[in-house]
């Protein structure tokens, strides 16, 4: 996804634009970045007030959209029509007729947030042999780092795998919030900085590793039982604490201790280890230190341990226990089994 609009982003800034954008996706990142650059780039500025035309699917049929696209432009080489939250159009697929033949001095973007358009449908076909489909999965939390890590590279830096771990850590799965916290971080970099550390994510992004889910799952890895619990304390008193944001890595966590587990008769290689695992090879030493800290027994009673606390996260069975005790409960039984 990543390189399909860095290249579409390219065509743009160079003035090469296709008849019709479908962008859309559970990730609005990527189709926003989209639409800005080609509201950015398509027009001169002067040209745009008789030449573009932004409307919100609740306000629009596709009648009104379909005779905008089909007007010339005026004084201009092309003309823009751009339909915002076009889920919200309840004759969205009307579009298709347009779609399948597009005026060439017209760019028409339809923009979906948070959505998608049906694949098996009229619109997305004749958008798929016409014009660009950008079609922006949500990601999970794990695949983040290495979503950092590609993103970075990017822009012609790297970042360290714990960096990147923590970066994905404090900011979730909001791609448009790493990118505002790597603007911020790129413009207090010293010049001529090539990878960016923890401590520069720490200084910059406001994080500290050191009461962080990140650096707990290395105290559960090596069984570091007082540490583990001093932090697991810490964050059961940050403000928005939830249970179930917590268990959720530690989940993973522990599901790549089992796959470890299983891979190891094979004896694979390390770039294959880190591949099966979906980390960065660089944390393949910590996961040495958890097989040989939890047997595969122990492994699978931990994933069991966390389904259970997940539960009572989300209101089952939780007793009068807050969420904060539970997890420290959830902790010292992970360091127990």
């Amino acid at each position: 996804m990543d390189r399909q609009v860095r290249s579409i982003l390219e065509d743009v800034r160079r003035g090469i634009f296709k008849c019709v954008y479908l962008l859309m996706g559970e990730e609005p990142y990527y189709p926003e970045l989209v639409c800005n650059a080609i509201i950015d780039n398509c027009l001169q500025e002067w040209e745009k007030d008789f030449n573009e035309t932004i409307c919100y699917g609740a306000d629009v049929t596709a009648e009104t959209v379909i005779t905008a696209a089909r007007r010339f432009p005026m004084m201009a080489d092309r003309q823009l029509v751009v339909v915002k939250e076009a889920q919200q159009m309840k004759s969205l697929e009307e579009l298709a007729v347009y779609c399948q033949q597009p005026l060439e001095s017209t760019v028409l973007v339809i923009l979906m947030h948070g959505a998608s358009a049906d694949k098996r449908r009229a619109l997305y076909k004749s958008v798929l042999k016409t014009g660009v489909i950008v079609d922006s999965p949500a990601l999970r939390d794990y695949e983040m780092p290495q979503w950092i890590a590609a993103y970075y590279e990017g822009r012609g830096l790297k970042i360290h795998p714990e960096a990147a771990q923590l970066l994905a850590e404090s900011s979730g799965t909001d791609l448009g919030k790493i990118a505002v916290e790597t603007d911020k971080l790129l413009k207090n970099l010293p010049e001529g900085v090539k990878e960016v550390t923890v401590e520069d994510i720490e200084k910059n992004v406001g994080v500290s590793r050191q009461f962080s889910v990140f650096e707990l799952t290395k105290c559960l890895s090596c069984r570091q039982v007082a540490q583990a619990l001093k932090i697991s304390a810490h964050i059961g008193q940050t403000p928005r604490f939830a249970l179930p944001m917590v268990v959720a890595p530690l989940f993973t966590h522990f599901s790549r201790i089992l796959k470890y587990h299983a891979l190891m008769p094979t004896h694979p290689s390390p770039a294959d280890a880190a591949k099966v695992l979906g980390v960065n090879p660089y944390f393949l030493k910590e996961y040495d230190a958890a097989v040989r800290n939890y047997s595969l027994r122990q492994a699978m009673r931990a994933v069991s341990l966390l389904a259970e606390y997940d539960y009572k996260g989300k209101g089952g069975d939780a007793g009068e226990a807050t969420p904060a005790e539970l997890f420290t409960e959830l902790v010292a039984n992970l360091l127990n089994i």
